[in-house]
């Protein structure tokens, strides 16, 4: 799917548009979850300019969203996946991650990675499993960071 098209299912869609994107309805999603709760609305924007959104709509209405931060050649990292409570229950996740699967630039990557507190049985169904060497994986994370509680 590039950027510009579109894939249809009954009163559902999946856009790669970032104009058609509604802020709102993310920012308020994301702001208040579990893996990004204060995110302020202007980091929402350079996150979504650097990245390759998926946006889930119910007619005109933005209902999920997926984001994939990746050099589309070598790396992909998977986040911000979400479906709106009053949608789920449709398999609308899972078209949302097929849509993310298939995408021209997300093909022949060597690592795609993503972080999941509880949806591991979704991700399973597209090949992700636990890392084969966590030990060799290091991270920098500052879960305050939109606080201002995370110090110096």
């Amino acid at each position: 799917m590039r950027s510009d098209l579109k894939q249809d299912r009954e009163l559902y869609s999946i856009s790669c548009d970032r104009d058609k994107l509604d802020l709102g309805v993310v920012h308020g999603f994301l702001s208040t979850s579990y893996w990004s709760p204060g995110l302020p609305i202007e980091v929402l924007r350079r996150a979504i300019a650097g990245s390759l959104c998926f946006g889930l709509y119910h007619g005109n209405a933005q209902v999920g969203f997926a984001r994939v931060v990746t050099d589309k050649a070598t790396f992909a990292y998977l986040c911000d996946v979400f479906v709106l409570e009053e949608h789920r229950g449709k398999k609308l996740g899972r078209w949302l991650m097929e849509s993310v699967a298939s995408h021209p630039d997300l093909q022949g990557l060597r690592r795609f990675v993503l972080v999941t507190r509880d949806a591991h049985g979704l991700y399973d169904q597209f090949g992700f499993r636990p890392l084969s060497r966590p030990e060799g994986y290091m991270e920098l994370h500052r879960p305050d960071i939109y606080s201002g509680r995370h110090g110096t």
